[in-house]
């Protein structure tokens, strides 16, 4: 490596020697010389720094983003620009439906019936109002098969007064109501045994006609302020055309109390029913009064609700000395599983329920004057469920529930002889009331939609599972079915229509006179079918077309009891104000 560098620095003096021979005068001579060389030259390269092709980097001394911190200075800027001014679209507002205090319905149809109804409402003040109603229904009969007088008429007139307060409302209402029906439901082999000129006889002396009459006094009281929510009240006379009387005292005051941040609501309910029934044997006499308090406090949590409470009761019999202490459940809760679209709900409750012979000829009018009176003991009903809306316009309600009752009181008919001297209801056209313990398996079904404004369809099942201590659940059906389906056809034109299905009942009854014993009898299940047009002449003039019992059928709702076939009424309904 040593001679190599001689080597270079020997090159350099020549080349530099040589240039400064170059630099001389052109007049100087130029002489020779001869140059030895003593190697020859050989070069070499020394090695390059070389970029690697995906270098390594340290961002370890990168320096934070540093945060900006800016203001937009607003200038106004001036214009010329001058928009023109809108003019507002006019609405097309539908006419507003004028409301009236006051309406009268009358109507007149086949088997000689007349509906008429007729209501008045009139303020007195700025906060107090009278109102009235008139209502009577009667029909003069006229059933295909029926040997006795089926007519029935139904009249009732109630008055009220209420006064709407800021801190309070009340309000009291009198009323009386007369019904007239006729135990005409005879069986079919009745008389059977006899020669037939004096099955004649027989029943021509019957006179099945019977009436019931009503009086009510009641009155509500709600508060706005203070511990007492509201106190509802009623008494009623209820008697009979056989000398039957009945008296019932209800009352029932609900308040709220305030217990460390948490709203305790209670009810107070004292039920108290006495009568008697002067029949062809003995006197039949009663006096029920039940006690009740259910306290009860509702917790809201999310999307949970709870109800904690219970119910407890002390009945009194004044005539048995069968006094009794009752404790009953009373919880209730919710779930929201998907918003208002689901909701799960479910709860047990119980109660201690006032039966009455006034409820009772509510339900079957064809009662016999005979009857041995007790309360019903709801021990517990557990349920569960879910209800919600499949769309905004669809809602729908499932509930299946279990039902425990101790002494539920059922329909039975009653049985028969064939003698002169019976009462005109002991011929086997009455009903009696007898008690079993029941229980129930339910379920319900229930869908609604409103498609529009102008159409809404709604439909609904009850399914029912008997399981009792008796011979077996008289007169309970095992389903029933219900639809109905309204549309607004035009502004002045609209139809309805009801159908509903009832299933097959158990019922009972013999001939002491025949010396068979009886047999349990099942009552067909029927189908009906009901449907109505309306014309609206003007805001306060409407015409009307019902139709009942469309398909004709002489079901029988109870035993021996056929119902009218095909009915028409047609009517209209005029609304007004003083």
């Amino acid at each position: 490596m040593k001679i190599n560098c001689q080597n270079k620095i020997i090159v350099l003096l020549l080349l530099f020697v040589v240039q400064l021979s170059f630099s001389q005068k052109k007049n100087e001579s130029i002489g020779t010389e001869t140059v030895n060389v003593v190697k020859p030259y050989s070069p070499t390269i020394s090695d390059a720094f070389k970029v690697k092709e995906t270098p390594s980097l340290d961002d370890s001394g990168n320096q934070p983003k540093e945060t900006i911190k800016y203001s937009i200075l607003s200038v106004p800027v001036a214009s010329t620009f001058t928009p023109s001014k809108g003019n507002a679209q006019g609405v097309d507002k539908a006419k507003k439906e004028k409301l009236f205090n006051n309406y009268a319905t009358l109507g007149v149809g086949n088997y000689g019936t007349l509906n008429a109804e007729l209501f008045v409402n009139q303020d007195l003040g700025n906060n107090d109002y009278v109102a009235g109603m008139f209502r009577h229904h009667s029909s003069q009969g006229g059933i295909s098969g029926v040997d006795l007088n089926d007519e029935f008429y139904d009249t009732a007139l109630n008055v009220g007064y209420g006064v709407n307060n800021r801190d309070m409302s009340w309000n009291v209402n009198l009323g009386y109501q007369n019904q007239l029906y006729n135990w005409y439901g005879l069986p079919a082999d009745f008389g059977m045994t006899l020669p037939p000129a004096q099955q004649e006889d027989l029943i021509r002396g019957i006179n099945p006609n019977h009436s019931y009459n009503t009086i009510a006094l009641g009155g509500n009281i709600e508060f706005n302020e203070g511990i007492f929510s509201k106190i509802a009240t009623k008494f009623t006379h209820f008697s009979d055309s056989f000398s039957s009387s009945e008296n019932r005292f209800y009352l029932k005051p609900t308040f709220k109390v305030d217990v460390m941040d948490q709203s305790i609501n209670t009810n107070v309910i004292i039920d108290h029913v006495s009568g008697s029934f002067e029949n062809n044997t003995e006197r039949l006499k009663y006096s029920l009064t039940n006690f009740g308090i259910e306290p009860s406090f509702v917790i809201h949590e999310n999307d949970w609700t709870l109800e904690l409470g219970a119910g407890l009761y002390y009945g009194l019999d004044s005539e048995n000395s069968g006094n009794k202490f009752y404790i009953y459940p009373k919880v209730n809760a919710s779930y929201k599983l998907v918003g208002d679209l689901m909701i799960f709900y479910t709860g047990v409750y119980g109660a201690l329920n006032q039966n009455s012979y006034a409820d009772f000829v509510t339900e079957n009018p064809f009662l016999s004057p005979t009857l041995n009176m007790r309360p019903t003991s709801n021990q517990y009903t557990v349920f569960a469920g879910l209800k919600g809306k499949l769309a905004n316009n669809v809602s729908y309600n499932l509930t299946g529930s279990y039902l425990n009752e101790k002494d539920k009181a059922l329909f039975k008919s009653n049985d028969y002889t064939e003698d002169f001297a019976n009462q005109n209801y002991a011929y086997g056209n009455s009903f009696g009331v007898v008690y079993d313990d029941v229980r129930t398996f339910r379920f319900y079904g229930e869908l609604k939609a409103d498609f529009s404004q102008n159409v809404s369809f709604g439909i609904n099942g009850t399914f029912n599972s008997y399981k009792f201590d008796g011979l077996e659940a008289w007169n309970l059906p095992s389903m029933k079915l219900s639809s109905n389906l309204d549309v607004n056809i035009t502004k002045q034109w609209y139809a309805g229509l009801n159908v509903f299905f009832v299933g097959e009942r158990k019922d009972m009854q013999s001939n002491l006179n025949s010396g068979v014993d009886p047999v349990v009898t099942t009552l067909k299940s029927y189908f009906d079918a009901n449907a109505h047009v309306g014309f609206k002449y003007n805001e306060r003039l409407t015409f009307f077309l019902k139709l009942n019992n469309i398909g004709n059928q002489a079901y029988e709702k109870w035993l021996n009891y056929p119902v009218q076939g095909f009915q028409v009424l047609v009517g209209g309904n005029y609304k007004f104000d003083f």
